[in-house]
């Protein structure tokens, strides 16, 4: 084989330089970044119901190119451990129409034989809305995509799960699928020993008609990264347009620091349908200042969810990953490029 001569390794340089210095951050191109595995095929078993409309287990995620490693590791979780994983559909949010093929091509690549959808979420909609927080990944557009997803998904979808791309599901997702939401347009699980006070300002708190928005509720904090919403109930609430009213409201006298959260909070901590805690091991990804690593919360697991500061995927590629993202690794399909500098 023709060894490299000095020419042709001056030009890897010039490459690789030129390229990472136009394509920064270096996960918005190049389609060698964005190369996965191919996942295998997951089928159903003979006890399964045929994927008709009444058998379909709806999912929503968002893709974006710098957690779509994250999203790719999700949906292989999903499908490695659904007991009909052909009844499965996922439902994609983007913002980037110019790369809505390209994810596509991903997806299609990726697993074969997904049934999915993939929509475009207009930023528009959302952009002079968004007042700065305290991390800038919360204050992007697809961020809040989760507030609209009663009008990107099909009417025929009753319920759907809305899952963010920094988790894995380690059981079977027609578990939380099933649960009975009663009356509630949305379940989650809550934590009631966290201090509700914290995620508002002083100036909400300060304003009556502000802060006896939660007066006989008994309002609980709940992570929106795993929520299964009544898409039917939603839509009769015009839910969308109370969370939008929050935001106005937040835009013009700064009530809240944390991007799309509070005001999920705001319309429906205490009346949500409590889901048990194992399907939403949150905070993984450590605290949002340094991203120490964290330990799980007691009791049973289902879902993993590295909500937080830190992501497995960049903890690993880093080598300082934290001991639970081990538990992630197995997920990920994501294909290393070679480097420009191997002399192979």
């Amino acid at each position: 084989m023709m060894q490299p001569t000095r020419v042709t390794r001056a030009l890897a340089f010039f490459f690789f330089f030129f390229f990472a210095a136009v394509c920064f951050p270096p996960v918005l191109c190049s389609d060698e970044v964005q190369s996965f595995r191919e996942a295998p095929a997951f089928r159903n078993g003979r006890e399964c119901p045929p994927p008709v409309t009444s058998s379909v287990i709806h999912i929503a995620m968002t893709l974006d190119a710098t957690y779509l490693r994250g999203s790719i590791a999700g949906v292989f979780s999903v499908l490695q451990h659904a007991s009909c994983p052909e009844n499965v559909v996922f439902h994609f949010v983007t913002t980037t129409h110019r790369r809505r093929q390209e994810l596509r091509r991903i997806i299609i690549s990726t697993f074969p034989y997904l049934k999915f959808h993939i929509y475009h979420f207009d930023s528009n909609l959302v952009r002079g809305k968004i007042s700065y927080s305290i991390r800038r990944a919360l204050d992007q557009p697809l961020n809040y995509a989760r507030m609209y997803l009663a009008d990107l998904v099909p009417a025929s979808a009753q319920r759907i799960i809305y899952f963010d791309s920094d988790l894995i599901v380690v059981d079977d997702v027609a578990k939380l699928w099933s649960i009975d939401l009663g009356d509630h347009v949305l379940g989650a699980p809550e934590y009631c020993h966290a201090n509700f006070t914290n995620y508002f300002t002083h100036r909400f708190w300060s304003n009556p008609s502000y802060a006896s928005s939660f007066k006989g509720r008994g309002a609980c904090y709940f992570n929106t990264g795993v929520m299964v919403i009544d898409l039917w109930k939603w839509r009769e609430g015009r839910y969308t347009e109370k969370l939008e009213n929050w935001m106005r409201i937040q835009k013009r006298s700064r009530i809240y620091e944390l991007g799309s959260l509070p005001p999920f909070l705001l319309v429906f901590a205490g009346n949500v349908e409590r889901v048990e805690h194992r399907w939403n091991q949150h905070g993984l990804g450590g605290d949002n200042v340094e991203g120490l690593c964290r330990d799980l919360h007691p009791g049973p697991v289902s879902l993993l969810h590295w909500s937080g500061k830190g992501k497995p995927w960049l903890r690993i590629d880093s080598k300082k990953p934290c001991p639970l993202d081990s538990l992630w690794a197995p997920y990920d399909l994501f294909r290393h490029s070679p480097s420009p500098f191997n002399d192979s």
